[in-house]
């Protein structure tokens, strides 16, 4: 038989967040002498925290039904209500609506439900969000923060403001659901929100901070998140949706290595338990493997994205630009961008230009820069005012007016490396040094393309280096990368696989891969054409 005082160290290990001995401790005793409704609740929150969403939907189970039993109807409602929630995040929509109605059905036959009256309206609240009924899901959240407020209560107030915050944005009042993030943030900030709240918040804050080109929000929120985690080293959940956020901040920062390092941490979480990574540790991935060249990689790292619900764009739509399949690209981003919600577009704008423009539709291209331009007036931030200064300089370069893109291509240059993002800084010089080309500059204009290229090599950023390269009427290499280069001028000398990997330090598969890139892009099949495309083209 447990004594009380094995209890009693499970509740105090989560009391301390040391949420693995919790869990260990709390089911323990729970599969030998049971637990009791409210400490089914703890085991419940624990097992969540630590990337066993399963069990804590089982434990919450049993722990309304134990409440039922006992006529205790509040704890009866709160967790028929953490459930429906929970079931929203694991994606079981009907077993969520039948949870919610439970709580709802519960909590009405209070006489007093106080806070508990909003929130078991939460789940529907996020319900509206979630099937495209933004407008509804306004006026929900809205009577669940009225009732958290009358009622003083702190935690669920700002559970509902993230909510809110999503739905306002959706709607087009972006800067409202900011004002409500922030208010929300500053609770977790200050330690006032339970962890399974603080986590939810955090991450959501966070990932539409930097849909919004809101990177002041985005480093100030990550950190605290980033804190946050490091005080509960044995949490799961969260931990690895953190990384990858904290990593699509660093590869701004030109930290590329970093940035691997912090995807993987998210991936190697996401194994452990953590199923929200899942919704960005694998498009990050994806995005350096398409920015340093690895396009075999970064097609399987999308394609995995995709499969988890996360619409891999507009990363896709730019490995296949950058891939030579510009119709492809230009295909999928129109059908990206006509499915979403305002938010969502404008997030993909920026693809849309670049895109258009390789395509050679102009007047897409300047509808897709106007509406980035209007909503840099809106809801202005430095990161939206470089984006939409080398948005304009690329349309303008586009339509043959380079004066007027030499200007918006060197504000670009600026607001991009007052933002420290050296590597959209430099792709802005190429569109400097292009203009420069264009009104007769040339001296002027290899100057800009040299400090672009620096940056590129140093970043290992190997198609913009190839793509620099063409501009510049380098040796043709088909659109290859630096590495793939180095792979097929030792293919052309006879070399195995594995005798390429020793003499590059790659392993025989990261060899293989680069050749079947080489292949694709060439449009060659065998290793004695790739070595007859090297030499007659001056690679060797």
């Amino acid at each position: 038989m447990t004594s009380s005082s094995d209890l009693d160290a499970g509740r105090a290990a989560a009391a301390d967040r040391r949420w693995a001995d919790a869990y260990e401790r709390l089911a323990r005793i729970d599969a030998t002498d049971g637990l009791a409704a409210s400490d089914l609740e703890l085991l419940a929150t624990v097992a969540l925290l630590r990337g066993e969403p399963q069990a804590s939907i089982d434990a919450w189970s049993r722990a309304y039904a134990g409440h039922l039993a006992s006529d205790d109807t509040a704890g009866a409602a709160r967790s028929a209500g953490w459930l429906a929630l929970q079931l929203i995040e694991l994606g079981d929509f009907t077993n969520s609506v039948l949870w919610a109605a439970r709580a709802m059905r519960v909590a009405n036959a209070m006489a007093e439900p106080g806070s508990l009256a909003g929130f078991v309206r939460l789940a529907p609240a996020v319900g509206q969000l979630g099937s495209g009924n933004p407008t509804e899901a306004v006026h929900r959240f809205e009577e669940v923060v009225a009732i958290a407020e009358r009622h003083g209560d702190r935690e669920l107030a700002a559970f509902t403001m993230i909510g809110l915050g999503k739905s306002l944005i959706e709607v087009g009042e972006i800067a409202e659901g900011f004002a409500c993030f922030d208010r929300c943030m500053d609770e977790v900030a200050a330690g006032e929100v339970p962890p399974v709240a603080a986590g939810v918040i955090s991450c959501s804050a966070i990932s539409d901070a930097l849909m919004a080109f809101d990177l002041e929000r985005a480093a100030a929120w990550t950190s605290v998140l980033d804190r946050w985690c490091r005080e509960q080293p044995e949490l799961i959940t969260f931990s690895g949706q953190c990384r990858a956020l904290e990593s699509m901040l660093l590869v701004i920062h030109g930290a590329w290595a970093e940035a691997s390092t912090a995807v993987e941490l998210a991936l190697s979480r996401f194994r452990a338990g953590d199923y929200r990574a899942v919704y960005g540790a694998p498009y990050q991935l994806a995005e350096l493997s398409r920015l340093r060249g690895a396009f075999h990689s970064a097609e399987e790292s999308y394609r995995r994205a995709g499969e988890s619900g996360w619409e891999p764009q507009p990363g896709l739509s730019l490995l296949h630009l950058a891939a030579g399949r510009t119709q492809r690209a230009h295909d999928e981003i129109r059908r990206s961008v006509a499915g979403v919600d305002p938010f969502t577009r404008r997030f993909l704008l920026p693809a849309v230009v670049e895109i258009e423009v390789a395509a050679g539709d102009l007047d897409a291209a300047r509808r897709a820069v106007d509406e980035l331009r209007e909503a840099s007036r809106s809801t202005p931030t430095p990161m939206l005012a470089a984006t939409v200064a080398a948005a304009e300089a690329r349309v303008l370069l586009a339509e043959g007016d380079a004066r007027r893109a030499l200007d918006r291509a060197r504000a670009a240059v600026d607001a991009w490396s007052a933002l420290a993002a050296p590597y959209e800084a430099a792709r802005s010089r190429v569109l400097v040094g292009r203009a420069l080309r264009a009104i007769g500059e040339a001296a002027a204009a290899d100057a800009e393309f040299d400090a672009a290229r620096g940056v590129f090599l140093a970043l290992g950023a190997d198609p913009a280096v190839a793509e620099l390269a063409e501009l510049t009427g380098e040796r043709r290499s088909g659109g290859l990368t630096a590495r793939e280069l180095e792979v097929l001028r030792l293919v052309s000398t006879g070399l195995t696989n594995r005798a390429i990997g020793a003499r590059l330090s790659l392993s025989e598969k990261t060899v293989a891969r680069h050749l079947s890139n080489i292949f694709g892009k060439l449009g060659l099949s065998t290793r004695a054409a790739a070595t007859a495309y090297a030499y007659e083209n001056g690679l060797v």
